[in-house]
């Protein structure tokens, strides 16, 4: 067996149909890389008549002068079970990057070891776990595992089974402000690269990426038609229409209650009274929002994601809302709508990173609720590993700190 760098296409094939085969390990998502500031490698592992065995995209990064790291995003392409064929790949990827200055090179293999269970705060591990046990004997450094996001890609994912999903199975929170968004008069559209601009404006605060990036995301990936761009859009003729009937409908509730608590001035009574002030200051607020854009434009953008299809999944790259129109609940009616968009034709929806903080102070504790509203199953992966080319540059590059600074993800907090 040896070593070979593949072609474009012999890897591209090879990782579509292979079970780990993800974008991040594909043509595509090596191009966008190579625009980050990555080289990158496509290798295979062949036997004497060029069948390949195992494959990896290896994204190369240069820190200080001389040395290097390695990147297999989301792991090798490679049955981790088969002991000898990891041990024999990752020897030869040793002997080649060892002499090109690469300390290690950082995997995290989309190998689920149990799902979540979150009504009952635990995790119900499957036999994948034993994989940790074989890629530590193989010199790979297991990293902690962290419950929230500071690791390159997400430990705990989100996965909707979209043909199962509908109003029914989703959560009754989440289906009310499905429904709510609906009669104010929200709609969905197909985006292009030039509305990345408008997206832009939603998205802009949840991550540090200068809008190049997204651009870069689609040049990388529209040439196999492998990404999408939404946008949610509000009628605010429409929406008025609504909010004042809503309004109509609260005001006699309102008058009523006042009376019953008049002749019953009971606790339930007051409860249900303050509730509907609540509301009808609500409404009243929404009708002035709405009024005040209705003056300048009939409609406008208030949401929007960027999508990622590959394989029979569809991945949700990153979303973002217009904080100002939170009422209106812009990011449920974004992911119920692009959840009926795809199901004809994708079986699966990932619906991004989520936390396995059962902790009530999780700050991320609103963004875990909102996924979870929709009833998906969350996985929980192997994690990241760092297998080890050059102890003596590793070492020097944890005690330096050049690992630390370099690996440092912030994950900001926004409400859904």
């Amino acid at each position: 067996m040896k070593l070979k760098n593949l072609s474009i296409f012999e890897f591209d094939d090879y990782s579509f149909n292979h079970p780990l085969g993800s974008y991040h390990q594909s043509s595509s998502y090596a191009l966008f890389m190579a625009e980050q500031g990555y080289d990158y490698d496509l290798l295979g592992l062949v036997d004497e008549e060029d069948n390949i065995l195992a494959a990896s995209l290896i994204l190369i990064k240069k820190l200080g002068m001389f040395t290097r790291y390695g990147y297999a995003p989301k792991g090798f392409l490679i049955d981790y079970y088969d002991k000898p064929l990891l041990k024999e790949f990752t020897k030869l990827l040793v002997k080649y990057y060892y002499k090109k200055n690469v300390a290690f090179i950082k995997v995290n293999p989309e190998i689920s070891i149990g799902t979540m269970d979150y009504k009952n705060k635990r995790i119900n591990y499957n036999n994948n776990k034993d994989i940790e046990n074989i890629l530590v004997d193989l010199h790979f450094k297991k990293l902690l595992s962290n419950n929230r996001f500071e690791t390159k890609i997400p430990k705990f994912n989100a996965i909707q089974i979209l043909k199962n999903t509908n109003l029914r199975t989703i959560s009754k929170n989440t289906r009310n402000k499905i429904n709510k968004s609906i009669r104010y008069g929200l709609s969905l559209e197909k985006g292009k690269r030039e509305d990345i601009a408008i997206l832009y404006e939603f998205i802009k605060n949840k991550k540090d990426h200068p809008i190049n990036h997204y651009y870069n995301y689609y040049n990388s990936f529209i040439k196999n038609d492998e990404i999408d761009i939404f946008l949610v859009k509000i009628n605010f003729e429409e929406c008025l229409i609504n909010l004042r009937e809503r309004y109509e409908k609260e005001l006699e509730l309102n008058n009523k209650l006042t009376d019953k608590m008049m002749k019953q001035n009971k606790e339930e009574n007051l409860r249900r009274k303050l509730m509907s002030d609540n509301n009808l200051n609500m409404y009243n607020e929404s009708i002035g929002l709405a009024t005040n854009y209705l003056a300048q434009n009939k409609e406008k953008y208030i949401a929007g994601a960027i999508t990622i299809k590959y394989k029979n999944r569809v991945h949700i790259l990153i979303s973002g809302f217009d904080q100002e129109f939170k009422r209106f609940c812009p990011n449920y009616f974004l992911h119920y709508k692009l959840i009926e968009y795809y199901k004809d034709k994708f079986d699966f929806m990932d619906l991004n990173g989520i936390t396995g903080d059962f902790s009530t102070d999780n700050p991320y504790k609103g963004l875990d609720e909102f996924k979870l509203g929709f009833n998906p199953v969350t996985f929980e992966y192997l994690g990241e590993y760092d297998f080890i080319v050059n102890e003596g540059l590793y070492r020097n590059m944890n005690e330096s700190g050049q690992l630390a600074t370099e690996f440092k993800r912030k994950e900001k907090i926004t409400n859904q």
